[in-house]
C-alpha cells in the first residue's frame, strides 16, 4: 500500500483539463429565481404521458422571454410615446394642413382602460414572488414600465411635451392599494436594482431606521 503523492506542478494540471460548459446559471441577479416562473394551471402530479408541471413552466417561460411589449404594441400601429397625455398649448393647436403631431391630443390617462379581470395573479401576489424561501427580506420583481428617458423632468413635469416615454426594464419595489400604483426603480445598465450607494433595494427600500 502507497500513500497518494500530489504532482508538484499540480496547477498545470489542472489547466490542462478541460471542462465541459456547465448548466448552472452563473448570471447574476437582484430578482428572486421564482419571480420569472409564470403562472401554470397544471397539478404538481400530473399522470403517465401528460406534460409535467416543471417542464410547462420552463416553456411557457421561455416563451414569454421571446415578447417584447414595445414590438407588440408597435405591430399594431400604437406608438409607446404617445401614450402619455401632455400638456398642450391652446394657442399652438396643430391643424390639418401641419400634417404634424396630433390633431386632437390624448387627454385620457391609461389607467382609465386598466382592466383586471384577466390577471393571473393580484398585486400582492406579485410582490410576494421577491419572497425566497427561508429569508426574511424580500427582493425587487422584475417588469416594464412606461417611463420618461429623463429622470429629473420626469419627476417634476410628467406631463412635459418635451418627454420621450418608453418601456424600461425596472424592478417592482411595492404596490400601494390605494392609489392602485406600483413603486419601481429602473435597473442600471447591468440588470441591477441597487441604490445610490451601490447596495440591492430591499422590501421596498425601506431600510431597519424607517
Amino acid at each position: 500500500v502507497t500513500t497518494f503523492r500530489m504532482p508538484e506542478d499540480l496547477e498545470s494540471v489542472l489547466d490542462k483539463q478541460v471542462m465541459r460548459p456547465t448548466t448552472e446559471n452563473l448570471t447574476k441577479s437582484d430578482f428572486p429565481v421564482q419571480s420569472f416562473n409564470p403562472k401554470v394551471q397544471v397539478p404538481y402530479q400530473v399522470l403517465p404521458g401528460q406534460c409535467p408541471r416543471r417542464i410547462e413552466i420552463e416553456r411557457r417561460r421561455r416563451l414569454y422571454l421571446t415578447f417584447d411589449i414595445a414590438q407588440l404594441l408597435a405591430s399594431k400601429g400604437i406608438d409607446s410615446n404617445q401614450l402619455m397625455p401632455r400638456h398642450h398649448d391652446p394657442d399652438n393647436m396643430p391643424t390639418i394642413e401641419d400634417k404634424k403631431d396630433l390633431l386632437f391630443p390624448i387627454y385620457l390617462p391609461l389607467k382609465i382602460f386598466d382592466n383586471e379581470e384577466y390577471d393571473c395573479r393580484t398585486p400582492e401576489e406579485w410582490i410576494s414572488l421577491g419572497l425566497e424561501p427561508g429569508s426574511h427580506d424580500r427582493k425587487p420583481v422584475p417588469g416594464k414600465a412606461l417611463l420618461p428617458t429623463d429622470d429629473v423632468l420626469g419627476h417634476e413635469d410628467p406631463k412635459n411635451p418635451k418627454l420621450i416615454y418608453q418601456w424600461i426594464d425596472v424592478g417592482v419595489l411595492d404596490y400601494d392599494k390605494e392609489t392602485k400604483l406600483y413603486l419601481v426603480h429602473k435597473t442600471d445598465k447591468n440588470g441591477m436594482v441597487r441604490n445610490e450607494e451601490g447596495r440591492p433595494i430591499l422590501n421596498g427600500g425601506v431600510t431597519p431606521e424607517g
